[in-house]
């Protein structure tokens, strides 16, 4: 049987056979195999493919960006979630409170708990909705820290 792990392969598999078919490649199946890759860690492929995704034209959204945020998270990336939060911004894109989370997580994770609280501070200022995955994953970064 299949580990999870070789799932994000079979689905890039898949991505290379519909390629080669010159079969447009929408934003649901990038962001399908975005996903894939985010679910095990694989940050670095995800960040590629909405590279690949951008020279395609097709549009990376809202939930683009937060599969690929989630996928840094998992990745210990932080500083990427960070900037990929940022990018958001830049491209007028609402930072919703997933981005956030997932950032602040991301922080949490490699014990980065000054840059965790500068976020949740940002959220406040900016009335982005905040929850208990918020606090949770700042107060674990200040135990950290």
């Amino acid at each position: 049987a299949r580990g999870k792990n070789s799932e994000w392969e079979m689905a890039l598999h898949l991505f290379v056979a519909i390629t080669k078919c010159m079969m447009k490649s929408e934003v649901i199946t990038f962001s399908a195999l975005i996903s894939a890759c985010a679910n095990v860690g694989e940050w670095q492929r995800a960040l590629h493919l909405s590279r690949t995704m951008a020279l395609s034209t097709v549009e990376s959204g809202r939930i683009t960006f937060n599969t690929l945020i989630s996928a840094c998270e998992k990745g210990d990336a932080w500083e990427k979630a960070l900037q990929l939060l940022r990018m958001m911004s830049a491209n007028n894109l609402q930072c919703d409170s997933i981005a956030w989370n997932a950032t602040i997580s991301a922080c949490e994770k490699v014990g980065e708990w000054e840059q965790a609280l500068n976020l949740l501070r940002t959220m406040m200022q900016r009335t982005v909705e905040r929850n208990a995955i918020t606090f949770s994953a700042a107060i674990s970064a200040c135990g950290k820290g």
